[in-house]
């Protein structure tokens, strides 16, 4: 478990380099007293662990830039790849000029997994109204454009990021989409429309997407607040944290109307373990209804999950 006595911690993404894990989170002081008051102060912490459980905190991946920066309000959620020999980093970022209202994504790389490279003065993926919502931040409305999950093409054809965004025409409790952009070498991006459809939650949050045993997956988070009328009343219960839905192809398009709740962990990432099995870890408590702990859990086995039976293989019975 990672708990930190000075800072809550929370969202996390993971980098397995085969002889230890990488885990980068978001990251607060306690003293600010009150939860909710994290994520305008958020930054990424670094630590390293052998078997996901004890960690050994290393110094911070990445902090707030120089200010009138586009990134210099807030820090948020992100993934890293390897490629061409570096790792590089996407990650969300929000300014004080907007009040942390619109955010958009930017790059890092690293050779090293411990010193990290702004790429660019500019953000390198922002939203397009074509497609997705973007709010006017001197009205107070948010751009939501954040959580980039950075995967490689399985067919070879370059970089795909999968990004918690708003649709641009659609009833607010339900408009999440899963935003999507294309690379062909991580660095130069195009913004893609979405890779579902909306209408089921108002944000699916922290997306990713693994293979296992073939079978591509995608999990997401959400809160009972940002769920659709059509949801609730089809679905019934509405519980915080974790849901999952099984993939034709990691491309898309994805049918999130047949996610599934599979743990009370939120925002939760799927890691494999050195046995090959997959386990589930996520932050302790959504953060809404008061029960948020700041702290990251040890990895529980997909067969321990009450809500995961037979693994992912019954996601869609």
């Amino acid at each position: 478990m990672l708990h930190l006595s000075d800072k809550w911690v929370w969202d996390h993404w993971l980098v397995d380099t085969g002889s230890e894990y990488h885990i980068f989170y978001l990251q607060a002081p306690r003293s600010l007293g009150d939860p909710h008051l994290r994520h305008a102060s958020a930054t990424v912490g670094h630590a390293v662990s052998s078997d996901l459980v004890d960690w050994t905190v290393l110094a911070d991946a990445l902090r707030q830039g120089e200010e009138g920066r586009w990134d210099d309000s807030a820090i948020w959620t992100g993934s890293v790849v390897r490629h061409e020999g570096c790792w590089v980093l996407a990650y969300t970022g929000t300014s004080r000029a907007e009040h942390g209202l619109v955010q958009r994504i930017g790059l890092a790389t690293s050779t090293d997994l411990l010193t990290w490279e702004r790429v660019g003065d500019a953000a390198a993926i922002e939203a397009d109204p074509r497609w997705y919502a973007v709010g006017d931040a001197a009205a107070g409305q948010e751009t939501a454009w954040r959580d980039p999950w950075l995967f490689r093409d399985p067919e070879g054809d370059g970089w795909h990021a999968l990004i918690t965004a708003d649709a641009s025409h659609a009833p607010i409790d339900g408009r999440g989409v899963v935003g999507h952009a294309w690379s062909r070498d991580l660095m130069t991006w195009e913004v893609r429309p979405p890779l579902s459809e909306p209408g089921e939650f108002g944000h699916l949050e922290v997306t990713q997407i693994v293979a296992i045993e073939g079978r591509p997956v995608l999990i997401f988070c959400a809160n009972p607040d940002r769920v659709s009328e059509a949801r609730r009343t089809r679905v019934g219960e509405f519980p915080a944290g974790t849901y999952a839905c099984s993939l034709d192809k990691p491309q898309g398009p994805f049918h999130v109307v047949d996610s599934r709740y599979v743990s009370e962990l939120y925002a939760g990432r799927l890691v494999q373990l050195r046995d090959r099995s997959w386990a589930l870890m996520g932050f302790v408590g959504d953060g809404v209804h008061g029960n948020f702990q700041g702290t990251i859990s040890d990895p529980v086995p997909l067969t321990q999950l009450e809500h995961f039976p037979g693994m992912v293989l019954d996601l869609t019975a």
